[in-house]
C-alpha cells in the first residue's frame, strides 16, 4: 500500500533565519498521528539564512543524517569536535544524550539547504561519532546501512537508506527488506509501482508511506532526485 504525504500536508515554519518543512511532529508542529514511522523519527527540509546557527542542544540517542543540498555547514559538539560538510555530501552524527551539538551556516552570503533525518538508535549499539560520505550521481547509491556495506555510513539501527538519481523515463526497482519504507522526492516527479497499485504524481517535496510490499518500482516522470528509506522494523 502506498499512502502519499504531500509537501502541502507537512508542517511549516518561517522564523526569518530558518525556513522549514516537517514531515513528522517537530518543534511547534504537532500531530499525534505523525510522531514518526517505525524507527524514522524526523524528516525535515530546512533552509538556514546566511550566517545562521542552531545553538547547542542535546538529543535523544538517535542517528542524525544531514544531506547538504546547497551551501556548507559546520557541526560542533561540547567535547570540542567539529566537522564540515558541503553540498554533495551527507554527514552522520551518532548522538549521545550527554553531549550537546550545534550547527552553523559557514557562509555570510548564501543560504544553507539540507535534509535532516533522525533514526532511533539501538541502545546496545555504538558507532563512530561522525561519518561522512560523498553523494554520487549514480542511479542508486546506498548512503546508510546497518553494516556499512557498499561504502555507506553505518547506522545503529536496521535501516537501509538509498539515494536515487534518475533521468526522465528511467525506472528503478527495489526488493524491500521488510513491511515498511518511506519514499521522499527531493527534486522532480515520480510515480511508484507495487504489485498491487500505482501512484501518480509524487513531486518535489512529496513523500509516501510504503506498507506491506515486497518490492517497489520507481518511474521518473521528470529528472528525479529522491530518497528511499527501507524500515523493516
Amino acid at each position: 500500500m502506498i499512502t502519499p504525504r504531500t509537501a502541502k500536508q507537512c508542517g511549516n515554519a518561517d522564523y526569518g533565519w530558518l525556513q522549514a518543512r516537517y514531515t513528522f511532529s517537530f518543534g511547534h508542529y504537532f500531530d499525534p498521528k505523525l510522531l514518526g514511522y517505525a524507527s524514522l523519527r524526523v524528516l525535515n527540509q530546512e533552509v538556514l539564512a546566511p550566517g545562521a546557527s542552531f545553538q547547542p542542544r542535546t538529543y535523544p540517542k538517535v542517528d542524525i543524517l544531514n544531506l547538504i543540498l546547497e551551501g556548507e555547514a559546520e557541526y560542533r559538539d561540547s567535547e570540542g569536535n567539529h566537522v564540515q560538510a558541503k553540498a554533495g555530501e551527507a554527514l552522520l552524527l551518532s548522538t549521545q544524550p550527554d553531549i550537546s551539538y550545534s550547527e552553523h551556516n559557514l557562509s555570510k552570503e548564501r543560504s544553507l539547504t539540507r535534509l535532516q533525518i533522525w533514526l532511533d538508535a539501538c541502545p546496545e549499539r555504538e558507532n563512530s561519532a561522525v561519518q561522512k560520505i560523498a553523494i554520487t550521481d549514480q542511479a542508486r547509491q546506498l548512503l546508510a546501512s546497518p553494516d556499512g556495506s557498499e561504502q555507506s555510513v553505518q547506522l545503529r539501527q536496521q535501516v537501509w537508506l538509498h539515494h536515487i538519481e534518475l533521468q526522465k523515463g528511467e525506472r528503478l526497482s527495489f526488493q524491500l527488506q521488510g513491511p515498511r519504507a518511506y519514499l521522499q522526492s527531493i527534486h522532480g516527479t515520480v510515480h511508484a509501482v507495487t504489485q498491487t497499485e500505482e501512484k501518480e504524481g509524487l513531486t518535489c517535496g512529496d513523500g509516501a508511506f510504503i506498507r506491506d510490499e515486497a518490492s517497489l518500482t520507481l518511474v521518473a516522470d521528470t529528472p528525479l532526485r529522491a530518497l528511499l528509506i527501507d524500515l523493516p522494523v
